[in-house]
């Protein structure tokens, strides 16, 4: 009775990032129904996400995302997809197929799909390997600056992948004021992912998370960041090893599909998914049968497995232990005489930094004492005429420090609006100066910026139906059409 209860316990489980388009729209849906249930989190994965499950259903249930993930495609990645969120994920890298980016086949992409992701039906859609707008850590921290600028209720986090050096990687993401960082194991793998990656490609997480949370509290910023696992994981006692090993939070991808009826039979790169879960024909869809009772009641059993092992051990609750790796023990196998060589250290001794927390201590870890020209836009009336609907026009003066200028009005406009935004021109704001990174990102419809002078990198970054317009300076010596990078 002493043991935190499985209700709490299940909050801090995630349905992996799974996208509709390598999952049925049923299935999707349902994972997500089943985990909202619960106050848990299911990740839409890459592709966008149904406007239609932005209102609650007639029963009360939520069919969409708490996460929303923003992949190197950026299908689907629009303002009010951004404002829906309560938290944002970066996807850099899949455990399962590392350094590979992804691809949604041709037979794959229905007329649904097509219109989720901006596209059109029947094309291949591919994500590259990189994101091409992050080359370095300092444009990592740009984008997660974008994020938190058009939504700023958000948390933002960046999923990474389980292998030597994610230590350094990790730091850099906390460096960036990410507010939670992913280490994503190789034992994953859905339906975008090929099989010869499932099987051949990527690291164990628990390697990549006993490095993270060693290099985080050596430096004094574990309690920046929140540290997420995900990849493979399937019990209680998967849970409780990483928690042990500094995870805070729990990413269970494919043993959700099995909750609802995946049968393991890898064909969902074919369209073939003979029980509706991975496919999107018609007549194999009509074959799914999952539910969100069959999700809840799976996560409640890994709960209270989690809650038999924390009482053995002599826990309260799951703060009590995260970091804490000197409670695992090594389990040599006489069958197998060549683990005797296995150097664990790493996985064995707690992190060491001399008296720094060994979790999450910060809410946010947002950027301080940041001040958005959007903000000052907004106080000044732009506000009340977005909420109403109203004409605005206005000038103002733009410096290179004013980093994604139009961003949270973007978010404004979709939060009150969605994605069809206002009537053309409706916002029109006119800029002097050099703007910083990122202007005009995600600019919604309805916004017209116009800029007398020059930008810097990013302008026009995601652009949801808003308009940019960008002039030399009043007497420049050049043609700006001859300064396009």
């Amino acid at each position: 009775a002493e043991v935190e209860p499985a209700e709490e316990i299940r909050r801090r489980f995630i349905s992996s990032a799974m996208s509709l388009g390598a999952l049925s729209p049923e299935a999707h849906a349902t994972v997500a129904m089943g985990m909202n249930r619960m106050g848990a989190r299911s990740n839409s994965g890459e592709g966008g996400e149904d406007g239609a499950h932005y209102r609650p259903l007639p029963n009360g249930d939520r069919a969409d995302n708490r996460i929303k993930q923003v992949a190197s495609g950026r299908f689907g990645v629009t303002a009010e997809y951004l404002v829906r969120a309560e938290e944002l994920e970066i996807k850099i890298v899949q455990g399962a197929k590392p350094g590979e980016g992804g691809q949604l086949p041709a037979h794959k992409v229905t007329d649904l799909i097509a219109r989720l992701r901006h596209s059109v039906p029947g094309v291949s859609l591919i994500s590259p390997p990189p994101h091409h707008d992050i080359y370095s850590i300092e444009d990592l921290a740009q984008l997660v600056h974008d994020l938190k600028t058009v939504n700023p209720r958000a948390r933002v986090g960046v999923k990474l992948v389980a292998e030597a050096g994610v230590g350094t990687i990790a730091a850099g993401v906390a460096k960036a004021y990410a507010d939670y960082v992913l280490v994503a194991g190789h034992n994953g793998g859905t339906g975008a992912s090929p099989l010869s990656s499932i099987k051949h490609a990527g690291s164990p997480w628990e390697l990549g998370l006993a490095e993270v949370q060693h290099v985080l509290v050596r430096n004094g910023m574990r309690h920046r960041i929140e540290v997420r696992a995900d990849g493979g994981l399937k019990t209680g006692r998967d849970v409780v090893v990483a928690a042990l090993l500094g995870a805070e939070s729990y990413g269970f991808g494919t043993a959700a599909l099995v909750a609802v009826g995946c049968a393991m039979a890898r064909q969902c790169h074919l369209n073939s998914c003979p029980v509706g879960v991975a496919t999107q024909r018609p007549e194999l869809r009509a074959k799914f049968t999952g539910t969100p009772e069959q999700v809840v009641a799976y996560f409640t059993f890994v709960a209270e497995e989690v809650r038999a092992i924390l009482a053995a051990m002599g826990a309260r609750s799951i703060d009590e232990i995260v970091g804490r790796a000197d409670l695992l023990e090594r389990l040599d196998r006489p069958e197998t005489p060549r683990s005797a060589m296995l150097d664990l250290s790493l996985l064995l001794s707690p992190a060491e930094g001399g008296g720094e927390p060994r979790q999450r201590t910060l809410a946010r870890n947002d950027r301080p004492g940041f001040a958005a020209l959007d903000d000052e836009i907004l106080r000044g009336g732009l506000a009340d005429a977005i909420d109403r609907g109203a004409p605005f026009a206005a000038e103002y003066a733009v410096r290179n420090h004013h980093l994604t200028v139009g961003g949270r009005i973007a978010g404004r406009i979709a939060a009150r609006h969605g994605d069809e935004g206002l009537p053309d021109g409706a916002v029109r704001l006119g800029f002097t100066g050099t703007a910083g990174q990122s202007f005009g990102a995600f600019a919604a419809a309805g916004m017209r910026l116009e800029l007398a002078g020059e930008a810097n990198d990013y302008v026009g970054k995601g652009l949801s139906g808003g308009t940019i317009a960008i002039r030399p300076f009043a007497g420049a010596r050049y043609a700006g059409a001859g300064h396009l990078k």
